[in-house]
């Protein structure tokens, strides 16, 4: 079943000078049912404005899988977060998390991890122990590297680093061979590591906006790839063998769209004339280069 979130945000303005009156606290707890009409699992929505604090009787909600926290004030999650052993879905999405506890590794049945928006600047080590994560998001925070740790994540299959502080992708990305999306936009990120090969399943690459001057021979590798977006970087050539992505259709414009986003780069005539031209022109024009 779906991650099925849901959140209420406050219509209260402030003032210059005065703060609006809290709402009191609304708490949603809904159950889940299968086809068969059975409880599957009990979704929480904490449905609040500015909380800046989780209250205590969660933690005592054991049997919880599906926990939304998402858009308040939260700067801390406690240790307790290690008795909720059923967790599978965590939303803590748009609050002012400085940095997780290390507890949150005993969360083993966890597979989706929503931290995106706060003021992450590292991740701990002990999330490599989550096993059965499959989407991690962590976009929208000052993060720089991840543990080695994360190697271990052998079954996550959608990262998103997007609008951090990375320079180098993180080595641990490399081993995680399961990922089929992998967003690392708008960050600080200089090359792209050969490495990059070993994600052979990865259909999804999206790395615009950086600081990329040269494409590795491997990415072509990537053969699997339908979405490849380098948008907004410095590359000025392309490699031969990117005529391999067969899978990639186009030449995309819009961000949305599969296919290849290179154009808003300062490609050397006559390359940024055959992409222009679109996808199939520039491949022929790549396959000719290789020939000669």
């Amino acid at each position: 079943m779906g991650a099925n979130f849901s959140h209420q945000r406050s219509k209260n303005k402030e003032t210059k000078g005065q703060r609006s009156p809290e709402k009191p606290s609304s708490f949603n707890l809904l159950p889940e049912y299968d086809t068969l009409g059975k409880k599957a699992s009990v979704i929480f929505n904490y449905v609040l404005m500015d909380a800046e604090e989780i209250p205590s009787f969660i933690w005592h909600m054991k049997s919880i899988e599906k926990l939304n926290l998402s858009h308040n004030r939260l700067s801390k999650v406690p240790a307790a977060v290690a008795k909720l052993e059923q967790i599978v879905v965590l939303n803590l999405c748009g609050n002012r998390i400085v940095h997780l506890p290390r507890e949150i590794g005993l969360l083993r049945n966890l597979k989706v991890l929503f931290v995106n928006m706060n003021y992450l600047c590292e991740m701990p080590e002990e999330v490599g122990l989550c096993r059965k994560l499959e989407v991690l998001s962590l976009s929208h925070n000052f993060i720089s590297g991840l543990p080695s740790t994360y190697n271990d994540l052998s079954k996550l299959r959608k990262l998103n680093l997007s609008n951090n502080q990375i320079v180098n992708i993180p080595a641990c990305v490399f081993h995680i061979k399961t990922l089929d999306f992998l967003h690392l936009g708008s960050n600080k990120i200089e090359n792209i590591a050969e490495n990059i090969k070993y994600l052979e399943r990865l259909k999804i690459l999206i790395i615009d906006h950086n600081n990329i001057t040269v494409l590795p021979r491997t990415v072509c590798l990537l053969t699997t790839l339908e979405l490849f977006n380098v948008d907004y970087n410095k590359i000025q050539t392309l490699p031969n063998d990117l005529y391999l992505l067969t899978n990639l259709k186009r030449i995309a414009w819009n961000p949305l769209d599969k296919g290849l986003h290179v154009i808003n780069n300062p490609l050397v005539k006559p390359l940024s004339e055959y992409v222009e031209g679109g996808l199939d022109m520039l491949f022929s024009y790549l396959k000719d280069i290789k020939k000669t």
